[in-house]
């Protein structure tokens, strides 16, 4: 209990020195055409996160296998993520690095094997191929974290969904150290969030995440999910790692995917996210915040369920796809339907 109490604290005093910190600097989110929030925001949710990590480790350093090579990579993420946040560096440099740290990631012995028991029951090995969709799993999970941060309480909620489900699959499995790191992550993030929602100060002390904080938190679920799914120790079929993800990769796939299609770069910034959508359809930012939330929380519960009742894999795969395709085709309907109700305004 005193180290839940320790990281929520540190995590709310590292926010209110970093973020005086960051107006100096310049490390702020300004508005433009696509971002529509008032003033100058501090971009230190990252920060505080990855300070909560350190404080973490000091009073429990057994709890995290591997942890040297984990801090390598978050390291570089934070840093080079601080820098973007600064000076918006070009995409290629980013993914360069998401692939660096997934190779660090695999030297460390982490890296996807296996996609379980897939077929008819039989498990599916990758063999060297898993190096590769090793790298492609990492930058989808970085990316899918980073693409989802747009609208306030958002991407801390999701973040702490994901930490959450991890935490209750690996005490299900009475892997307790691992699964109080995960509570530790999630409750580093509530800071986070009432700030971010301006609760209870108000919008005077509103800080965001930042690119830092969303590559951060998306490399660290991914190197959570491969711990959980993979090698000796696994503890979760790897096909409920996709239900522990799945808004913002369903959310990531669906946009990145409609952005091919018009022509323009997967990464090319839009409006077009499931939060873009709900707002043009005229939720309030709350309720589309609860929606999401609701959302990602359903996914979750089925895919833990579905785990804890060994069900066929296959099957659950299969039921994945269609929530998919259920998915994409709910938020284009209710795009269509926004962008109606705008033109019509």
């Amino acid at each position: 209990m005193q180290e839940y109490i320790i990281i929520f604290f540190s995590a709310l005093a590292s926010l209110f020195v970093a973020r005086k910190i960051a107006r100096r600097v310049g490390l702020v989110d300004k508005p433009n055409a696509r971002k529509h929030h008032n003033g100058h925001i501090p971009l230190v949710g990252g920060v505080s996160i990855y300070i909560s990590i350190w404080v973490l480790f000091f009073l429990q350093p057994d709890w995290f296998p591997n942890f040297s090579y984990y801090i390598i990579c978050t390291s570089l993420l934070l840093l080079v993520g601080v820098l973007d946040d600064r000076y918006d560096l070009p995409v290629t440099p980013r993914i360069a690095l998401q692939a660096f740290v997934a190779i660090v990631m695999m030297f460390s012995g982490l890296h996807l094997a296996s996609l379980g028991d897939i077929f008819l029951g039989y498990p599916v090995g990758l063999g060297i191929l898993g190096y590769v969709v090793t790298i492609f799993a990492v930058m989808c999970a970085i990316n899918a974290f980073n693409m989802v941060d747009g609208i306030d309480g958002l991407l801390g909620a999701l973040s702490c969904v994901s930490f959450a489900s991890l935490g209750v699959a690996f005490s299900l499995h009475s892997n307790v150290e691992l699964a109080q790191w995960c509570i530790c992550l999630t409750i580093a993030c509530i800071p986070y969030i009432l700030l971010n929602l301006g609760i209870p100060w108000g919008r005077k002390f509103k800080v965001f995440m930042g690119d830092a904080g969303s590559t951060l938190i998306g490399f660290t679920v991914i190197w959570l999910i491969i711990l959980a799914t993979q090698g000796t120790t696994a503890i979760l079929h790897p096909v409920t790692a996709l239900w522990i993800i799945a808004v913002p990769l369903m959310d990531m796939i669906r946009v990145m995917v409609a952005r091919v299609r018009r022509g323009d770069s997967p990464f090319k910034p839009d409006r077009e996210h499931l939060h873009h959508i709900l707002l043009k359809y005229g939720f309030r930012h709350s309720t589309a915040l609860i929606i999401v939330l609701a959302i990602s929380i359903s996914f979750s519960v089925v895919g833990i369920f579905a785990d804890y009742k060994n069900y066929n894999q296959l099957a659950v795969l299969v039921f994945f796809i269609l929530c998919f395709v259920a998915f994409v085709l709910f938020i284009n309907k209710l795009a269509r339907t926004g962008a109606l109700k705008e033109n019509n305004c």
